[in-house]
């Protein structure tokens, strides 16, 4: 992080999942910000992923999420949905940022703020770790959400992942408007 500049830290959610979107998050943090568990959200309990979100929420300078819907997936591909889905979080920041820097190795440039990209920035940056934490609780919220409507695939435990369960589900239920058809365990032969 470049004292003085803000910095936005990006990172998503659900890309190797078989259902629902892909959710973004951006994060400004304040300068030199840390928290003790403000670390990758895949290495936190659900309940120590909440409690650090209401943490995120209140204390960082902005915060936004963005998402691409399985059909927009299934349209332009995983990975430009995730860049993409990280663009509209981007844009719903309410402070601009004068920097990005994102989880991962590849980025597309938004609007004309410099960025950066950094494999498993999540256990490095508190700003990337404050986005994978924003990105995946909003997704665990919306995958619990949509098992209540689609019963028979787990979602409220596997979160969309392609666990046993859910594809047993798949087996005996067929796909739903949430599922990604382009996604090799969405294939139905």
């Amino acid at each position: 992080m470049t004292p003085g500049i803000l910095e936005a830290g990006c990172d998503e959610a659900g890309r190797g999942c078989l259902a629902g979107p892909v959710v973004a998050a951006a994060v400004i943090l304040p300068d030199g910000y840390s928290h003790e568990l403000l670390i990758d959200s895949k290495k936190l309990s659900e309940a120590r992923r909440e409690e650090m979100r209401a943490i995120i929420e209140r204390d960082a300078v902005a915060w936004a999420v963005g998402m691409c819907s399985p059909t927009e997936i299934d349209d332009i591909n995983i990975l430009n949905a995730s860049i993409e889905a990280m663009h509209r979080a981007l844009a719903a920041l309410n402070v601009r940022p004068g920097a990005i820097i994102v989880d991962g190795n590849r980025f597309k440039p938004y609007a004309d703020i410099p960025h950066t990209t950094v494999v498993k920035g999540d256990a490095t940056y508190a700003n990337i770790a404050a986005a994978s934490i924003m990105a995946k609780t909003t997704r665990d919220r919306i995958m619990t959400e949509l098992s209540a409507r689609y019963p028979g695939y787990g979602w409220e435990r596997n979160m969309g992942y392609p666990t046993e369960e859910h594809r047993g589900g798949i087996a005996l239920h067929g796909l739903t408007p949430e599922h990604r058809r382009t996604f090799r365990g969405c294939i139905i032969s």
